[in-house]
């Protein structure tokens, strides 16, 4: 046994098998002589050719073995020699020895020996060897007593142990799978089938929600089931479409899929889903611009509204409404770090210099709030609201000047009458078949309607007040309002003011819509303005014939306080100057902004003879992306090129050079023209989300959570992205699926 403990680590297999031979000579030789000689080598052999023995597993590994040796070493089972442990201890000053006991075996059926290193080793372990497997216990053994059943109670809780062990149980049998192969596969039909059944459901019930909230109808639960509300009354008319549903409804006890809760949790989800298609879209393309508006809901709570404009893959302008976001406060600092928050879910940390401008109304409060956005986004330009700015040109010419603000006062007051009574409303119905407008608080009402209106009916408007002063059905005030009202409307100043502005505000009305298309581009913008400049001066030049002309028919009583004729001319020189002034200091092009010169297609000419040098210099510090040699080289064969010239607007040459396929050949061209699409021209579309929202919430006043809010706001103002999403429905229910436990199953196996 001393040949055995001194050589056996140097045994290698292919020697187990000489060695084989050799034992097999030795023992004929003994038979032959009839002697007992060949101990040593006989008895290592017998030890190497134990197959469960932890030298052979070591020597050569389980997973190299046959199918057959695999089974006949599982069942040997561990091999478990005596073993020469002696191990000195010492406690309180007395010493004793502990020595190995056979017992150990019998307490761990894991455990293993080895009679040449001497200690003890895991038998699942060393046959499977897995990674993180535990290394003394699968190669150097463990060999102290004192701490043996520790270190066992450790080993036998690792994951590794535990993986070791149920791989040796199942070696040999049937996999789990296999073993429960039939049930399981009928468990899985039935759950799936199962599954399939509630998302047919869920789905209905979503099919629901996007309709209310697509048509702005009111979600709110009902008290009473005879008088159900719109939401429940049109899921039931579903459901006497589809037998599924109606079952379901019918004898639903875990999981009807109707109630508040359930609403708000699948708002969530639809709101998720849009917004991850919104900013994967977003980060996909080119160039961004944020639009915001900061306002506030029926509640006075102070909200920003957030739009996001950019080109997506199909060369199409889009603006999203992205959320409405609550502020503590109408601060820079607030309003700052609000969007600063945003920006940097949409936008990537790599990806921040796609951010190119920031559009608002241009309160100063907005202007800090640029200075905090550019310190992430460089390149993140002011852009003023464009579409806002005639609001402010008239309200500047409207409240210089006392007679015309004594105007506008008057004219609000023939909505006023007429909107208080229904007796009121009647008799102009009647006489007039034209109602008023109702006066509004949104910022871009002109009152242009009004001044149309009443221009356009002032002759029936008048036969409407005598009508209501001679019938003798209405009391004393309003007899007396409506004679106050027949006299205004023949008196000179009002209708001079009245004629000036129904002129004034044809051209405003036309540059207005013109600023709300949403594909608006810089390249349209400056040929609008010179045109809406073009007709107020044309007014202001025919302002003697308009004197004129409302002179010869004030042959009726004039008040005391009627202007002179050159009062009248004075006071609308002064409007129209006012306009005009406004109008070029609002409208002018400063900065990157006159870019968009370079690609106006009504100077290609003049730019063919001059290049514009200084106007590509300006362009190229707003915007360092572009190449400028490049650029300058692409711009000046558009200049000489007659077919681009006929382009109007950013818009319809970006739109060419797709459609040719010149997206290489003039790449820096269709950045800039990006760039100049991407810039918006008006935060109109912010003021139109929130009064949506305004409807929506009319429904919905008593309880709305934030999250409710935005969701609501998504779903109507961008139903037609929630139609075009792929599976919107089943990608609504996985997040609703995964928000947390279900008690009705929603997902596949």
């Amino acid at each position: 046994m001393a040949f055995i403990k001194e050589e056996s680590e140097d045994i290698k297999i292919e020697e187990v098998f000489s060695l084989k031979q050799e034992v097999s000579e030795e023992q004929t030789a003994c038979q032959l002589t009839g002697t007992d000689q060949c101990g040593s080598k006989q008895e290592q052999y017998l030890f190497e050719m134990k197959e469960n023995s932890i030298l052979s597993l070591q020597k050569y590994p389980f997973t190299r073995r046959s199918h057959e040796e695999k089974k006949r070493i599982k069942d040997l089972g561990p091999d478990r020699p005596n073993l020469q442990i002696n191990q000195q201890s010492s406690n309180r000053g007395r010493s004793y020895t502990r020595a190995f006991s056979s017992a150990s075996y019998g307490k761990r059926s894991w455990l293993a020996g080895c009679n040449v290193s001497h200690a003890f080793y895991c038998f699942p372990c060393v046959l499977f060897q897995c990674p993180g497997t535990e290394t003394p216990w699968t190669t150097s053994g463990v060999r102290d007593l004192k701490h043996l059943s520790e270190k066992c109670k450790r080993h036998e809780s690792s994951r590794s142990h535990l993986d070791n062990a149920m791989r040796l149980q199942f070696f040999g049998k049937l996999s789990i799978a296999e073993q429960l192969d039939e049930r399981c596969r009928i468990g899985s039909r039935r759950h799936n089938e199962e599954v399939t059944k509630n998302r047919h459901i869920l789905s209905r019930i979503i099919d629901c929600v996007k309709f209310c909230c697509a048509f702005e109808l009111a979600l709110r639960e009902s008290e009473s089931s005879d008088k159900p509300g719109i939401f429940h009354g049109l899921v039931d008319l579903v459901a006497s479409l589809d037998g599924v549903l109606k079952e379901h409804l019918e004898n639903a006890t875990v999981f009807k899929g109707t109630s508040e809760t359930v609403q708000n949790e699948l708002l969530d989800c639809m709101l998720s889903v849009v917004k991850e298609h919104i900013i994967k879209e977003a980060q996909s393309c080119g160039f961004l611009s944020i639009q915001v508006d900061e306002t506030a809901d029926i509640a006075t709570q102070c909200q920003l509204a957030l739009v996001l404009r950019y080109i997506d893959a199909k060369s199409n302008v889009q603006e999203r409404f992205f959320e409405l976001i609550p502020l503590h406060s109408a601060t820079a600092d607030s309003i700052g770090t609000a969007l600063k928050e945003r920006l940097a879910v949409i936008l990537p940390e790599d990806q921040k210099s796609k951010l190119i401008s920031l559009a608002h109304d241009g309160a100063s409060v907005m202007r800090g709030v640029q200075k905090k956005i550019q310190d992430v986004y460089p390149n993140a330009h002011f852009i003023h609201c464009y579409a806002h700015q005639p609001n402010l040109i008239i309200q500047q010419a409207t409240s210089r000047i006392p007679k015309v603000r004594t105007f506008f006062s008057d004219l609000g007051g023939f909505a006023s009458f007429f909107s208080r009574s229904p007796k009121h409303t009647d008799v102009l119905d009647k006489v007039v078949a034209h109602r008023l407008p109702k006066s509004s608080n949104v910022r871009w009402d002109f009152h242009s309607r009004a001044i149309n209106t009443v221009f356009e009916h002032r002759e029936d408007l008048t036969r409407c007040f005598e009508t209501i002063r001679d019938s003798g059905d209405f009391d004393p005030i309003t007899v007396r309002e409506a004679g106050a009202f027949a006299m205004l409307l023949e008196d000179q100043d009002f209708k001079f003011f009245l004629q000036l502005f129904y002129n004034i505000m044809s051209h405003v009305d036309l540059l207005y819509t013109k600023l709300q298309k949403k594909d608006i581009d810089t390249l349209d913008i400056k040929p609008s303005i010179q045109k809406f400049q073009l007709g107020i001066q044309n007014i202001r030049n025919s302002l003697h014939s308009l004197v004129d002309q409302i002179s010869a028919d004030g042959s009726q009583a004039k008040r005391r306080r009627l202007l002179s004729p050159k009062g009248h001319e004075r006071i609308a020189a002064e409007v129209c100057n006012i306009i005009m002034g406004h109008t070029m200091e609002r409208f002018s092009f400063t900065n990157h902004l006159v870019s968009a010169t370079l690609l106006q297609g009504d100077r290609f000419e003049q730019f063919m003879v001059a290049f514009p040098e200084d106007t590509l210099k300006m362009t190229l510090k707003a915007y360092p992306v572009l190449n400028g040699s490049k650029l300058k080289t692409e711009l000046s064969l558009i200049y000489c090129k007659e077919e681009f010239r006929a382009c109007c607007g950013a818009v319809d040459l970006l739109q060419l050079f797709m459609e040719n396929n010149l997206e290489e050949v003039f790449s820096e061209t269709i950045t800039l023209l990006k760039i100049l699409i991407t810039t918006p021209m008006t935060t109109a579309e912010a003021k139109r989300c929130f009064s949506t929202l305004k409807r929506i919430k009319t429904f919905l006043r008593n309880s709305m959570t934030q999250e409710r809010l935005n969701a609501l706001a998504m779903l109507s103002l961008e139903k037609k992205l929630v139609t075009e999403i792929t599976d919107f429905n089943q990608k609504v229910i996985e997040k609703f699926a995964s928000q947390k436990e279900r008690r009705a199953t929603f997902l596949f196996k």
